[in-house]
């Protein structure tokens, strides 16, 4: 893809040179006067190489607390490269349907709001009670950001390399959920916290819509232009399971033929197994499992039968540090270097998601002779293990 290759010209080191400025910390309108002719003609691909640039040679902090400025900076030029939209049944367009049904909402839950914040309300309670509702139906919208970390995000990866900003993303992604977490809390309290409510709901709008500005007039345009054709449609058959919000879901593409196995056995050196017995061995076991090589690259993960966190054939190839968000990067790095030195065979964590008391298990695995070949994640859902009493020694079909 020609215009993602770094074009060292005058007008993009410029650009380059005002981003980096912002950065710092300088004089924003002085910089701005500066290079103003160059950033009236910045472009969606240029934007890219940009944030990309950025992301090497500045901490992540200090990129993510700026992009803001620099995008706004950067809007009326964004905003007049019109890009050629795919149809109808296209993966970004069904995206862009889903930011459609997300700014109803947005902008129902802006009247409300005011609505609550004015001198002569009189109903608080019945106004937090619609915005606890609106909430909830804004949580369906986690299905958009997870079709993007899981199926869109892995495919820009394998396109081009110059993807950091995807790391930017994906970190808003967490400030979206973080914040209709603390919003849920805030609005079922008694009295209400105005103050905390509004610093809250002013989170939340500078997130989502910021973020739908970004996907349609900078990352959208380019993966467009940058992926091939089979690899949008692929990306319509792993969304299926995944699922769609406010939109009529696109027709599945999933091929329901039945697939046909090999007959031979596999050594196991404890006894062997057909192929087929494998596969529906590991759907079967009561875990989520994801198995990533010596190379920190993501080869194997269970089916959805007891699937906890999302995953998509996408993420097969891909490197394990570009699956999790940016602020837990370092964790998953610390993990795999202390097995892969040896002085750590296991790491554990436990973690309450959605009602669910979910326990996870990273295990170090090792050849017979001790050389490191791989990690595997095992998350499994005990609430129900947790709440066992006394014992149970006979066969009880009716609980």
């Amino acid at each position: 893809m020609s215009e993602l290759i770094v074009n060292k010209n005058e007008h993009y080191l410029n650009l380059q040179a005002y981003c980096s400025g912002m950065v710092e910390g300088k004089n924003g309108k002085a910089i701005y006067e500066e290079y103003k002719d160059d950033i009236a003609f910045v472009t969606a691909a240029e934007t890219v190489q940009l944030l990309d640039y950025l992301l090497q040679h500045y901490p992540f902090e200090a990129v993510k607390n700026t992009v803001g400025k620099l995008i706004n900076i950067f809007y009326k030029s964004l905003k007049q490269h019109s890009w050629e939209k795919p149809g109808e049944d296209h993966f970004l367009s069904y995206l862009m349907l889903e930011n459609r049904g997300v700014e109803k909402i947005i902008n129902e839950m802006r009247v409300i709001v005011k609505a609550l914040f004015s001198q002569s309300v009189n109903d608080e309670n019945e106004l937090a009670a619609k915005l606890l509702q609106l909430i909830s139906d804004l949580k369906l919208y986690e299905l958009h950001y997870i079709k993007k970390e899981n199926i869109l995000f892995p495919f820009i990866e394998s396109t081009f390399s110059q993807h950091r900003c995807l790391q930017l993303m994906w970190s808003f992604h967490d400030d979206f959920r973080k914040t209709l977490k603390s919003l849920e809390e805030l609005l079922k309290l008694e009295p209400l916290k105005k103050e905390l409510l509004n610093t809250e709901f002013g989170r939340l709008f500078f997130v989502v819509l910021p973020i739908i500005f970004r996907e349609e007039q900078i990352v959208y345009p380019v993966a467009y232009r940058a992926i091939p054709e089979n690899a949008w449609k692929e990306m319509l058959v792993q969304a299926h399971e995944t699922g769609w919000c406010y939109i009529n879901p696109p027709k599945s593409e999933v091929d329901k033929t039945d697939k046909s196995f090999a007959t031979g056995m596999t050594d196991l050196d404890t006894g062997a197994l057909k192929r087929v017995q494998i596969i529906q061995l590991f759907e079967n076991l009561p875990v989520d499992i994801t198995f990533v090589d010596e190379d920190d690259t993501v080869r194997y993960f269970s089916g959805g039968k007891h699937r906890i966190f999302p995953r998509s054939n996408a993420i097969i190839g891909r490197k394990v540090q570009n699956c999790h968000p940016p602020e837990s990067v370092h964790i998953v790095n610390q993990i795999v270097e202390a097995f892969r030195n040896g002085t750590r065979d296991e790491a554990n964590f436990w973690i309450n998601m959605k009602g669910k008391f979910i326990y996870i298990r990273y295990i170090a695995l090792r050849s017979s002779s001790g050389e490191y070949i791989g990690t595997i994640e095992v998350s499994q859902d005990v609430t129900d293990i947790r709440a066992l009493e006394g014992e149970r020694r006979l066969l009880n079909w009716d609980e």
